[in-house]
Order: C-alpha cells, then structure tokens, then sequence
C-alpha cells in the first residue's frame, strides 16, 4: 500500500527521509552491532545522539547559552503541574484561556496557588485570540501563560502578550520549529514533539536558568523538579531515549531543509491553498477569525453534520486521513505541519473541490 496524507493532529506526519534513516538504521546503528531501541542511555553512542539532537536544536533556534533544554516525559500536560511547582514563588500566575489545552493548564495551576484569568476567547467557542497589549495584570503574578498555537480551533497568535515585565512561559506543541522565533521573549518555551518534530512521548523544555531552582513547591517530586533535569542533562533517568533519536534526526532535516526562516515560507505557502480555497467555498468555511489564523491546524465545517460526515469517510477512501474535528468543535481539521508536502495540501484541495461540485 503507498503512503497516505495524513492530515492528523498528533501523533502526526513524519519526514519520509526521516523514517526512511531510522528504518536503515534499526537493525545497526552505525556499526554498533545494535538498535537505538536497545542502547544503554549511559553509553557514548547514546551521549552523542543526545548531544547533537540538543545543539542541532539550539542552532534551529538560535537558543542562548543561559536557557537549557530539557528532554523530559509526561507530555506537555505534565508541564500543566511541572510549571506551577518550580515557578509559582508568589502562589499566583496569569493565564490567557485560548483553547483546551490553556484551560486545562489553567485548571491545573489552580490546584497549587492561585491561578488568574488575564483573557479569554471561550465567549465564541476559542475562534479568535483576544487582545492582549494591555492586560490587567497583578503585579505580584509569577508568570503569565500561553499556548500559543491551539491545535484544536486553529487559531495562533501573531504578536505575543504584553506581559508587564512579568515571565512569558508557552506552550508551543502544535507550532514547535514551524517559524523562526525569539526565544529571549520567554522564560519557558515547551512543546510536545508529536506534531511537528518526533514520535510521541517526548516533551521538550526551553527554559532560562534563574528560573531553574531549588526552590519548589513543597511536596513536588524529583521527578517533576527542572533542577534535578537540567543538573543530569536530561539523563537523571533513562530518557525516552528512542523517541529523542527521531527528534535528532528532524533537527537534521530542518537544517538540511534550509531552517526556520525556509520552514515558515513553505508553511505561509501551503495553508495559503487551503485558506485561499475556504474563502472562496460555497460549501466549506473556515471557523477561525481570518487574523487570528493557524498555519499549523486547519478547522474547517459544512455546517451540516451529516454531511462533515460524509466528506471524512470519503475523504479516507482517497487517501486523506484523520480529518475529523475534535470532537470539542465537530467539523473538519487539517493539520499541515512542517513534514506535510504542499503536494498534499494541493490533491486536498481538488477533492474538497469535487466534493463540492458533487453536493452542491
């Protein structure tokens, strides 16, 4: 069976060549006699692997020297909690809601001081980013919080908050390496890699060094203290080892790809085909304030169930799959991350045409 196009949100699309290494290599890593899979995490194969996937990334992001980068486990939702106990010196922390995964961590922070809603989009069902250039932010708050590309509605933000001075930790799990970006404006920037960098089960950490501490929230685990992390190089225990050799490997592609700044054109260049045909549709339309745009996730209706229904089974039968909306929001979602080929954008494109044209 060829390859499909796999529009899912996560885990997600891989790099063919990228899967095409991995599978060469998966009987004999470089002579090693062994698999990845099967390495000693304390070897000096493995230390190497590791270590370049950590400055391949820097050079992606121009990361500085004072910020370390952490490869840990428990998705980004175990940094829900992770953050609030190594980062809430003050018990209180701003959090601007703009989707699920923000008010789950929102929620989350709750539980371990008192967490601030600084803005919210959930009056029209997360379909735009509020205005965040002047927040009412209490002066005595830790951190204000963001996700900054919501996987789930589709929507992005362009420009980040003004956060007052105040520490800026994101989540950027459906954004991860899609555009150049300023890692000096955050204090924490984090992702889960399964949309645009790896397999699932890897969680990576930005985050600058005064904020790593012995100072937790009392009770916190070891496990879930950065300091015990970033002391160990991410080896304090074993590492999802196999999953951060993937990562390494798409670190590579990027670079090999022309970087950031090539990633990004290519990105504006694809969700164009897709938002360009959305407008024009008599049946399709997007469901996100046409500012507030991911290039990343596509959320797109009908406006009839019945007929969304329609369009995903016979959408899968020619190839184009997980198309279905989250269940939150119903509908269509395309998510187009880095590894989706524009080709696929296209061919997806001319059906939503040929479907049109058959129920008009």
């Amino acid at each position: 069976m060829s390859r499909v196009y796999n529009f899912s949100a996560g885990p997600a699309v891989l790099p063919e060549e990228v899967l095409q290494q991995a599978a060469d290599e998966m009987m004999d890593y470089q002579g090693s006699g062994m698999s990845v899979m099967e390495m000693s995490h304390r070897s000096k194969v493995y230390d190497k692997i590791i270590k370049d996937a950590e400055q391949d990334l820097r050079d992606l992001m121009n990361i500085p020297d004072n910020y370390k980068v952490l490869f840990l486990q428990g998705g980004a939702s175990q940094q829900f909690a992770m953050i609030p106990m190594n980062l809430m010196k003050n018990k209180k922390a701003g959090y601007i809601v703009t989707g699920q995964w923000a008010k789950k961590a929102y929620q989350e922070a709750g539980i371990y001081g008192e967490a601030i809603k600084l803005a919210s989009s959930e009056d029209k069902t997360f379909s735009y980013i509020p205005d965040c250039s002047d927040l009412d932010i209490p002066e005595d708050v830790d951190y204000v919080y963001i996700c900054e590309n919501n996987t789930i509605y589709g929507t992005k933000y362009k420009e980040l908050p003004n956060t007052k001075g105040h520490t800026l930790v994101a989540d950027v799990s459906s954004c991860f390496l899609s555009e150049p970006v300023d890692v000096t404006k955050y204090g924490v920037i984090y992702g889960g890699v399964q949309k645009n960098i790896g397999p699932a089960g890897v969680v990576i950490v930005i985050i600058r060094e005064d904020l790593i501490t012995e100072d937790t929230l009392p009770g916190t685990p070891t496990m879930l203290k950065y300091k015990i992390h970033a002391d160990a190089d991410s080896l304090y225990n074993t590492p999802p080892a196999y999953g951060i050799y993937i990562c390494g490997k798409v670190f590579k592609w990027l670079k090999a790809q022309g970087g950031l700044a090539e990633m990004k054109k290519r990105n504006e260049e694809k969700a164009k085909v897709l938002y360009d045909f959305l407008d024009q549709s008599k049946l399709f339309k997007g469901t996100v304030v046409a500012k507030d745009r991911s290039l990343m996730n596509v959320p797109f209706v009908t406006g009839d169930a019945d007929l969304d229904a329609k369009f995903v089974k016979e959408a899968t039968e020619a190839g184009f799959v997980n198309l279905k909306g989250h269940r939150s929001v119903g509908g269509m979602r395309a998510s187009i991350y880095n590894a989706m080929p524009k080709e696929g954008v296209e061919k997806l494109v001319e059906f939503m045409k040929k479907f049109e044209a058959e129920n008009a």
